[in-house]
């Protein structure tokens, strides 16, 4: 299939993320900025750490003079739920050739859930066009975002209390399009209750490490009767 098509498709696919991704990019973007954090870190960060609940979580962070270590523990366990994202993706993600390092650099959630979904490509090589544009689109969503916002921080004073709420909206309208989108919601049940679950048990702290795993074993548990539905 031609370029231009697959790369149309891809566009069409991700208009959600970029309405989501420009607002969010914004809002960590001013956030930022009245932090007295400088606009390089927004160019910086958006390109080589590109993870929106982390990013705003590093805001406070730096701003509170924590060390680089801090840091570096706080984003491997924020962003730790990429490494059972990267087990379900190992199958479609098999001979994707050179792209593959960024393909699994670029995996967000929602670039995942677009990509995870896809089966609307035969041909190998058609597959790795749509994951590698749908990746770098969402990737150039973010960035133009988050300089937006640092731009618009920086000329305008703008009060940031409540903006990172944002983020947790966005994965509200992702569960409820997944919801809508598939006849079967024994997964998404199983997400919502296990979570629930393990947020009472251990805490806002450290629940989503349990959470992720449970969920996964569940899933693995379930494999076999529930995946003839999906295909």
């Amino acid at each position: 299939m031609e370029k231009k098509a697959i790369f149309k498709q891809a566009f069409n696919d991700t208009i959600p993320v970029l309405a989501g991704y420009i607002v969010l990019g914004i809002g960590f973007g001013i956030l930022l900025r009245a932090k007295g954090i400088g606009i390089i870190y927004a160019l910086v960060m958006s390109i080589f750490m590109y993870a929106g609940s982390m990013q705003y979580a590093a805001v406070g962070l730096i701003s509170g003079g924590a060390s680089y270590l801090v840091v570096a523990m706080t984003t491997l366990m924020v962003n730790c739920r990429h490494l059972f994202y990267g087990i379900s993706m190992i199958e479609k993600y098999k001979g994707m050739g050179i792209v593959k390092p960024y393909l699994m650099f670029a995996m967000t959630d929602e670039t995942y859930s677009l990509v995870v979904n896809s089966t609307r490509y035969n041909k190998k090589e058609d597959r790795r066009k749509y994951y590698t544009i749908v990746s770098a689109l969402d990737h150039s969503y973010w960035i133009t975002g988050c300089m937006l916002g640092a731009l618009i921080g920086s000329l305008i004073k703008i009060n940031t209390e409540g903006i990172d709420f944002s983020l947790t909206a966005l994965f509200v309208t992702i569960f409820v399009e997944q919801w809508r989108s598939n006849k079967n919601h024994l997964s998404a049940i199983l997400g919502v209750v296990i979570t629930a679950v393990c947020l009472i048990v251990f805490g806002p702290e450290i629940f989503l490490i349990p959470s992720m795993i449970l969920i996964t074993v569940f899933l693995l548990l379930i494999r076999k009767k529930e995946e003839p539905k999906y295909g």
